[in-house]
């Protein structure tokens, strides 16, 4: 399985598509194996769920995300977790345990991501 996690740095960004980099981990059997990061390629509507979903992304977690993204990974069948925060590893374990389990909230003015931080 493979999970992304919106982050800044090492933390779980609060909006998804303003993120500076996803922090990609490799899991097998509830375990965590390779980790890498990439930097954010850039913020346009729609790019990001299909960029992830071409990378073989299966969960996606992130503090917060806009409607239209939701929908592109529900379309792709990858599984959104928002409502996330701290660090992104521990996020991750804690969504391998079935202890992070998603809000469901979702920004509705996304392009205003310091008001997102709420969730």
């Amino acid at each position: 399985m493979r999970i992304a996690v919106a982050c800044m740095g090492e933390l779980v960004a609060q909006h998804f598509g303003h993120c500076e980099n996803f922090c990609i981990f490799e899991s097998e059997n509830g375990k965590i194996g390779d980790v890498k990061s990439i930097a954010n390629p850039g913020h346009k509507p729609g790019f990001l769920p299909n960029f992830l979903g071409d990378m073989g992304v299966n969960v996606i977690i992130s503090g917060g995300m806009g409607g239209g993204a939701v929908e592109i990974f529900n379309e792709r069948d990858i599984e959104v977790i928002v409502g996330a925060s701290g660090d992104a590893k521990k996020a991750v374990e804690a969504y391998l345990k079935g202890d992070l389990v998603s809000t469901g909230s979702i920004c509705h003015e996304h392009e205003h991501a310091h008001e997102c931080g709420e969730h």
